[in-house]
């Protein structure tokens, strides 16, 4: 039986109450180590992972401290978490008042964790606990998120339809009874597609924001989930915003020329 994987427990003249899973070439037992050990040691290696990867620390920092809350609150080791330990967790943090970004955060940090586990110690946690990896995670515990990875359910727009949505927007332009709603809304679609931004991001802008004098075309700090610095890709986008922030309520012709030239 050297060769089979075994799980005896001795009396107190030999492991102590140890688990034995095996034996080594001297042939005495194999002891299982301590499960809180081992998975410190598995949280470890997934650090190392991540700095390989080139994670800045403050974001490995961030993410472990958010893994090792996930694993206080399930109370069990993460080979041993179940699809029903996960809706306990998430209860539990909707109990809390935890809003639902937050909490896609914790159930995002476990599933790197244990993708690492599936990855590099499936093998070995089945060796020494007689777990095998089963992922708890699924479609009915995992808050949807659109990302990379979600298909799409509706093309994008073409760009012939673009161009009209943007011509639809200068004839409000033209005829709005107060031009600053007009020229914002226009800037803030104009912005939204020339930059690429999130919605909150663009709904977050103020003038303070926007650079009309650094680089070429300008640059745009966003504030929202990350704090980033785009370039605005085009004159048109400048000129945009320029038109927001130069409307004169009243003069109307100030503000024809200062509106968007009609390719913008």
């Amino acid at each position: 039986m050297a060769g089979r994987r075994l799980r005896v427990v001795e009396g107190a003249g030999g492991l102590g109450g140890a688990e034995a899973v095996g034996r080594r070439e001297d042939g005495r037992a194999r002891c299982a180590p301590d499960p809180g050990v081992f998975q410190q040691e598995c949280l470890d290696a997934f650090v190392a992972s991540q700095v390989a990867q080139g994670f800045s620390q403050i974001t490995i920092e961030n993410g472990t401290g958010v893994l090792e809350r996930f694993l206080a609150l399930a109370g069990k080791s993460a080979w041993e978490i179940t699809e029903h330990d996960v809706d306990r967790v998430i209860a539990a943090l909707v109990k809390r008042g935890v809003t639902q970004t937050t909490r896609r955060g914790y159930v995002q940090a476990f599933r790197g964790f244990f993708s690492f586990l599936e990855a590099r110690k499936a093998v070995e946690i089945e060796a020494l606990f007689g777990c095998r990896l089963r992922d708890p995670l699924d479609r009915f515990n995992s808050a949807r998120h659109v990302s990379s990875e979600t298909p799409g359910l509706v093309p994008p727009p073409t760009v012939e339809r673009v161009d009209a949505f943007f011509e639809f927007l200068r004839g409000r332009l033209e005829s709005a009874r107060t031009w600053a709603p007009a020229a914002r809304d226009y800037a803030l679609f104009r912005t939204l597609y020339h930059a690429g931004l999130r919605a909150q991001e663009a709904a977050a802008l103020e003038i303070r924001d926007v650079h009309f004098n650094r680089g070429p075309f300008g640059k745009l700090h966003v504030r929202f989930y990350v704090i980033r610095t785009l370039m605005l890709s085009t004159c048109s986008t400048t000129r945009a915003f320029a038109a927001q922030r130069q409307i004169v309520p009243g003069d109307a012709q100030h503000n024809q020329r200062h509106l968007p030239e009609s390719t913008c």
